[in-house]
């Protein structure tokens, strides 16, 4: 019994004892439950025998030695859990894992390469260590954030892939910062080796590349794909996403794109497809965003079947010490709150590194849930290879000067073991130099070719300089029929909510009589209508399955049985469950924003759509608007027509609940505000040459259109649309079905056929020309309604009211239209916002813009009526709202001249 207990202490504790520092540096305190006294063996006991038959666990019994001593117990205790590598795993609930593990580890023998696989793991060793030798002899002051100190990363993950393809493995998404990201490009994705010379040489940028090139970036933030041959002779595709400095942030992006593709490929089992992260100690431990990723692998909508972690542990973060940088034992605690066992291995032993990612590659294809792997290693230079590093670690620099390299150290292992001779050593050294230096040579003379614009899935899509047509967004009303009347209908013994079954009869009575579609029914038509023509939906978010505000009920439980039933998933016969998918999210924007992201990019075939609860909650994911979003197609020629609803409005909520935070959208919209481009319709790329699109939609129909357009042309962008709260019941925001249809002659047809209108005109039946109305009322968003209300009220009929529903980027064409119209108006911007937010900045030197090419006034004789500058986005005062609510309406609509 006492023996038995001394087992389990080393398979909980053994980890404190391994030899996981390759600098000796690390001072751990060996815990006492893993001393023979505290069990009550003494020295004198180490030769007694001990039937190994009557062990639960039997791991260490040889089949022709069932009787061992305590001594070669102990032997093979501390050989399987204090060596090279630390095992975690006794915090894993799930006592079949934990067994798993256990005759893994627990080997009648120690686990050995033999002469074949030394010989490979000591080639891929070589072309780790010998890259970043020869980038830092030819490039001796670049920054290369080099893996000097963790060059066994990469045969780890070498033998990891070819294992996971063994197991059925076909395509691996890859997420890793800059750290190593040159070696892993070269050396595992296979990126040619010559390209990666140029860029060190200055030659990213394609030359006379003729169209779209973008702005670029930094050779380690760059991505690429291969299909890569195996060990085994499979082959696996293989796909580095690019990312930002911002450490950690693609991390939810990977596991998104990761999902899409198990979707694409009916990866039912999510075996063939596989996300591999790889971190850094001091990011895994101190992002947020690293457990908002953990925290989705197990939820239905966002499993990927387990994501693979390698941890690249160097010990310490930028400057800063691991005492500094983290609460726990180790960078990778948090990731035991999954319950994922987490192998710490010592970098230096490079068979121990690949022995700890196979076995990674082994759990994740067998238990489908996550794993880390946590490599200890150390960064033989600073945080670049310019940084000093002596300055901060001065104790550990004067050892790692010393120190011997991975291949170093493998040499003499290999030596000494007589398998492998100095000649053998010398003639693979002599193979990758050889290489190295002929593609260098190649390397002067290369010419980067037009940068691949789109993957394979997006053939055929259009880049920036390439005319794409606008296409009509209206469906035939026999379809909007079909797909109405499905939507609106439930099983017969069904029992819903009352009050949500009164919501839907209502919905099924807008179908029939084609009147007052509220905004709920329209954006189900949009999804339905895509749906129905081949294209899968997905929308996420905190509480988008009935929505935030109560109207969305896409999803609806039987009061009796608990029993879910969602109409959208029911368009077709034999639908895809997935085809249209709608999902609560965990409560979380970065992780979540991130992963629809990475979703949206896999296939433009999809309207990926992810709501936030309130809009300004957005700005807790604002590192993926900023680095991903709204400047991911410049800096990475990748596109997406993700979908952003932010609900915005001023209601009287107070200032968390009020604002989206349009000004930021706008203010990283890079449309210039002084030049108008070609807005001749079949000349026009407007869109397609900003970096995304901005909408405030104020009718049901106008959102169906918005929500379709984004499917129906030939590029993708991004669609950021400040939702709206009010609207959704407000008794004038209803729109007709023959708004959503495509019949000449009905409301929504004009000029150019049925869709998106990016300015709304003024309701009133006014001409070409209206030389009597004496001012222009520009605005955006619901304080329309509160606009119309007033002028009703005071019967103001010589003020026109215009609804810009596309801020960016900006109408030009139709904002010229309605200031040829009204010749004499006084021009006012109003909006509810303050002076500092809203449209109000963006607006202005567009408007003047447009102004100007009419010789129409100044940037002065453009008025504003809104509430004046603030810290806050809105009171706290209900009372006070309504009052200045009332007030900015009156003086947008009154008759004193505006100041």
């Amino acid at each position: 019994m006492r023996l038995l207990l001394l087992v389990r202490a080393y398979q909980v504790n053994g980890h404190m004892k391994a030899k996981l520092d390759p600098l000796g540096l690390e001072q751990r305190e060996i815990p006492e439950d893993l001393d023979l006294a505290l069990y009550g063996f003494t020295e004198a006991d180490l030769d007694r025998e001990f039937f190994l038959g009557v062990w639960q666990m039997s791991g260490f019994m040889s089949e022709n030695r069932p009787v061992q001593t305590l001594r070669s117990i102990l032997t093979r205790l501390q050989q399987a859990y204090c060596g090279s590598i630390g095992f975690e795993y006794m915090h894993i609930a799930d006592r079949d894992k934990c067994n798993w593990l256990r005759e893994k580890i627990e080997t009648p023998t120690p686990w050995r390469y033999n002469r074949e696989r030394r010989e490979v793991i000591l080639d891929r060793l070589a072309w780790s260590t010998q890259f970043e030798n020869f980038l830092a002899t030819k490039w001796t002051t670049a920054k290369r954030f080099g893996l000097e100190g963790g060059e066994s990363l990469i045969p780890g993950m070498k033998e990891m892939f070819d294992r996971a393809a063994d197991l059925g493995v076909e395509s691996i998404v890859i997420g890793m910062s800059h750290r190593g990201r040159l070696n892993v490009l070269g050396n595992v994705v296979r990126k040619p080796l010559r390209q990666i010379f140029s860029e060190f040489s200055g030659g990213i940028r394609p030359v006379d590349e003729v169209g779209y090139t973008g702005t670029g970036d930094v050779k380690y933030h760059l991505g690429t794909s291969y299909d890569r041959p195996t060990r085994g002779g499979k082959k696996i595709h293989l796909s580095l996403v690019a990312n930002p400095s911002h450490l950690e942030a693609a991390d939810s992006v990977v596991v998104g794109k990761t999902r899409a593709k198990q979707y694409y490929s009916k990866d039912l089992d999510r075996t063939k497809n596989l996300g591999i992260l790889i971190h850094g100690d001091g990011s895994f431990a101190g992002q947020g965003v690293v457990y908002e990723t953990l925290h989705l692998s197990a939820l239905p909508n966002y499993t990927t079947g387990g994501t693979i972690h390698i941890v690249v542990n160097n010990q310490v973060a930028f400057t800063t010490d691991p005492r500094a940088g983290r609460s726990s034992q180790y960078c990778t605690d948090v990731a035991k709150a999954l319950s994922a066992p987490i192998f710490h291995v010592n970098g230096d032993d490079v068979e121990a590194v690949v022995h700890a990612c196979e076995l990674a590659a082994e759990w994740r294809q067998t238990f489908h849930s996550d794993v880390v792997v946590d490599l200890v290693c150390y960064r033989r230079f600073g945080h670049n290879e310019i940084d000093e590093p002596s300055f901060t670690q001065p104790k550990m620099y004067k050892v790692i000067k010393n120190h011997p390299s991975t291949l170093q150290i493998y040499h003499k292992k290999l030596l000494e073991c007589g398998e492998i001779s100095q000649q053998d050593i010398d003639r693979i050294q002599e193979k990758v130099n050889t290489i190295l230096n002929e593609e260098f040579v190649a390397s002067k003379d290369y010419l980067s070719k037009t940068r691949d614009w789109l993957s394979t899935n997006w053939a055929g899509f259009k880049s920036p300089e390439q005319i794409s047509r606008v296409r009509n967004t209206g469906v035939k009303p026999e379809i909007l029929k079909t797909v109405g009347k499905a939507i609106s209908s439930l099983p017969e013994n069904f029992k819903p909510h009352r009050a949500v079954k009164k919501v839907y009869e209502q919905r099924a009575q807008m179908i029939e009589t084609g009147e007052g579609i509220d905004w709920a029914l329209a954006e189900a038509l949009a999804f339905a209508t895509l749906v129905v023509e081949g294209n899968h939906v997905r929308l996420s978010g905190q509480d988008v399955e009935r929505g935030t505000f109560s109207h969305r009920h896409s999803v609806l439980h039987d009061q009796e049985t608990g029993e879910e039933y969602c109409p959208l998933d029911h368009l077709v016969m034999n639908q895809d469950p997935e085809m249209f998918t709608v999902s609560n999210s965990s409560l979380s924007e970065f992780g979540v924003l991130g992963f629809e992201l990475g979703y949206s990019m896999e296939s433009p075939n999809s309207l990926v759509l992810w709501e936030a609860q309130f809009g300004d909650f957005a700005n807790g994911a604002q590192v993926i608007f900023d680095q991903f979003i709204s400047s991911g197609e410049a800096k990475w020629l990748r596109q997406t027509g993700l979908v952003v609803l932010l609900p915005h409005g001023y209601d009287g909520q107070g200032p968390e609940h009020s604002s989206a935070r349009l000004e930021r959208y706008l203010q990283m919209s890079d449309d210039n505000p002084y030049v108008i481009p070609d807005m001749e319709p079949t000349l026009r790329k407007q869109i397609q040459e900003c970096n995304w699109q901005i909408v405030n939609a104020t009718t049901p129909a106008n959102y169906f259109h918005v929500l379709r357009r984004q499917l129906h042309r030939d590029f993708r962008k991004p669609l950021i649309v400040m939702a709206p709260k009010n609207l959704l019941r407000h008794k004038d925001c209803k729109s007709n079905l023959s708004e959503f249809d495509d019949v000449q002659g009905h409301p929504g047809f004009d000029k150019q056929g049925t869709r998106f209108k990016r300015l709304i005109k003024d309701q009133n039946d006014h001409s070409d020309l209206e030389e009597g109305i004496r001012r222009l009322v520009l605005c955006s968003g619901k304080v329309y309604y509160e606009l119309d209300d007033e002028r009703k009220k005071v019967g103001a009929s010589d003020v026109a009211i215009c609804r810009v529903e596309q801020l960016c980027p900006f109408p030009y064409d139709l904002i010229q239209r309605e200031l040829k119209r009204y010749p004499n108006a006084e021009i006012v911007w109003c909006q509810e916002e303050a002076m500092n937010m809203g449209a109000y900045s963006y607006i202005t030197p567009r408007l003047w813009t447009a102004m100007r090419s009419l010789r129409r006034g100044d940037m002065e004789d453009i008025k504003y009526v809104g509430r004046g500058p603030s810290a806050a986005t809105a009171t706290g005062f209900y009372t006070f709202h309504v009052k200045e609510q009332a007030e900015l309406v009156q003086k947008a609509i009154g008759k004193e001249p505006i100041s």
